[in-house]
């Protein structure tokens, strides 16, 4: 199933409109009832998410079943890097969230905002 697209029911994802501001990536709907729908026949815990862009310019969102090869697997030396970026181990388990700032005294004052 790695090499045929999943659609997520009730979730949709569009380019940002014309004049939204650079900091806006994209514009992503939620049809409640459909994706409550669809996600209760999920067996998951997680499930990840790709926005892409169809040849036709079109946007779309789809699942990304993206698993690591039985040989990476046995040897997480070998996994190689995390097609889904930093957000995840090689697993797929997601990594927990930095711990909070609570010392800003040691901040660099070079930050540029």
């Amino acid at each position: 199933m790695a090499d045929q697209i999943e659609f997520i029911d009730g979730f949709f994802a569009k380019a940002p409109r014309a004049n939204a501001p650079d900091f806006v990536k994209a514009n992503i709907s939620i049809k409640r009832e459909e994706m409550i729908r669809w996600l209760s026949a999920k067996d998951d815990e997680w499930v990840n998410i790709d926005v892409k862009e169809a040849r036709s310019g079109k946007w779309y969102a789809s699942v990304d079943n993206w698993k690591p090869n039985s040989a990476a697997a046995g040897n997480p030396q070998n996994a190689g890097p995390n097609p889904s970026g930093d957000s995840a181990f090689s697993d797929g388990s997601p990594m927990p969230p930095p711990p909070p700032i609570t010392n800003f005294d040691d901040m660099d004052d070079d930050i540029p905002f």
